[in-house]
């Protein structure tokens, strides 16, 4: 039975909510929705715990996996497919399983969730191994998909961590580092969509940004591995070496064709006046990490006129 869960209670405050208004009713949504982003600042210490935790995973090899079923899954899904296009990084640094298989993202898939094996067998499937991090996603902390596969990672000795919306979840319990928002009862009783999905994609955003911010993949609040694979990103990389380098829009286009299309060997360029070869030698010192290479209060600046 699931009507002890916290995310299956009925919400008093929304018990007429058919009754009201389009615009009354609109009003009441969001003002529960309002009550997520506190609910989320409750966990904050859990989530920069496994935000510093993945990233020393992730520097010593290992990736980043979300497992999950039906919307917890699909979010997953979605915030792993947005790391490589923002971040550059390698594609299957943060990987996602979901129930289902790909059909379940625009299909819903239930039965699939019920059986802890088949948790286990797509985690192996997807090629989770040792030195990995699996972050298992249920809102109501209890499916078995999820519960299976968190449990073959313990065994792994692996980092695992629980995102759930209930508390003293069976999912809190078992994992490593437990993040365990209570967003409370939902406006439609068990749409676990709605505040419980809202505050998992907060912790996702955090989560993946907070990893790549510490391996480096920003400079600042710049997205300084993205690649220009288009003409939108190409846009975007030319006004990131034309803020980080403080060069003008014909000096940073220059410079970035000089880089081979690398924004950060390009910045690099623009800022010590090296050469490609000497650029790329000196960010292979530092990890790639730009921070490590131009100090920290001098990291980011207003003058793009090229005076440099």
């Amino acid at each position: 039975m699931l009507d002890h869960l916290l995310t299956e209670q009925r919400n008093p405050l929304t018990q007429q909510i058919d009754r009201l208004p389009t615009l009354e009713m609109l009003r009441l949504i969001n003002r529960e929705d309002q009550t997520v982003a506190v609910a989320v600042a409750q966990v904050l210490p859990a989530v920069a715990e496994a935000v510093e935790r993945t990233a020393s995973a992730l520097r010593a090899g290992g990736r980043l996996f979300y497992l999950g079923a039906g919307t917890s899954g699909r979010l997953g899904v979605l915030d792993a497919a947005e790391c490589p296009p923002t971040y550059g990084c390698p594609p299957d640094l943060v990987q996602a399983v979901l129930a289902g298989g790909p059909a379940a993202l625009a299909k819903a898939s239930e039965a699939s969730e019920d059986d802890p094996q088949t948790g286990v067998r797509d985690l192996l499937a997807a090629g989770f191994r040792h030195g990995d991090v699996l972050c298992g996603i249920a809102a109501s902390g209890r499916t078995p998909y999820v519960l299976g596969a968190i449990t073959e990672a313990q065994q792994m000795r692996c980092l695992t961590i629980g995102i759930s919306c209930v508390p003293a979840s069976a999912l809190s319990e078992l994992v490593s580092i437990a993040i365990t928002p209570l967003t409370g009862p939902e406006v439609i009783t068990g749409s676990t969509r709605m505040k419980a999905g809202t505050a998992t994609k907060l912790v996702l955003n955090m989560l993946s940004t907070g990893v790549m911010i510490r391996l480096g993949y920003t400079f600042g609040n710049l997205m300084v591995n993205v690649q220009p694979k288009n003409s939108k990103l190409l846009d975007r990389a030319q006004r990131i070496v034309m803020e980080a380098g403080g060069v003008n829009r014909h000096q940073a286009a220059e410079l970035l064709e000089q880089a081979g299309r690398n924004v950060r060997v390009a910045i690099v360029m623009a800022r010590l006046g090296v050469s490609r070869a000497e650029a790329e030698q000196r960010l292979a010192a530092c990890g790639n990490v730009l921070a490590r290479l131009i100090p920290p209060d001098d990291s980011t600046t207003s003058d793009t006129g090229g005076n440099r």
